[in-house]
């Protein structure tokens, strides 16, 4: 598994980068060991992720991502984070549904 990951840096800017293994990548980021541009840049949070199986496919959406505006970026970041609060109302409503079931 492969993942294209967006990360920002403590001034505000987006690095875009590839990786298999997510946990490992940010930890060397965050150690200044992860890359030319974050080892000048303070690394803060992962913002996105998309996962891919393989390495090809993940490379040709970096480049993709790469190629794009900082604002075109942030609203994937924006569109994620919404997809991600709907999925989990939606998630939250069936629990509590299966929860009222069981009573």
């Amino acid at each position: 598994m492969y993942y294209v990951y967006l990360i920002q840096c403590e001034d505000k800017s987006i690095y875009t980068g590839i990786t298999n293994n997510l946990e490992r990548r940010f930890k060397e980021h965050k150690d200044k060991i992860g890359g030319h541009y974050t080892a000048s840049h303070k690394v803060e949070k992962v913002v996105y992720t998309e996962k891919f199986g393989t390495k090809s496919e993940a490379l040709r959406r970096e480049i993709q991502i790469k190629g794009w505006k900082r604002n075109k970026k942030l609203a994937l970041v924006n569109i994620s984070k919404k997809a991600k609060l709907v999925l989990s109302e939606v998630e939250g409503s069936k629990v509590g549904a299966e929860k009222r079931n069981l009573i």
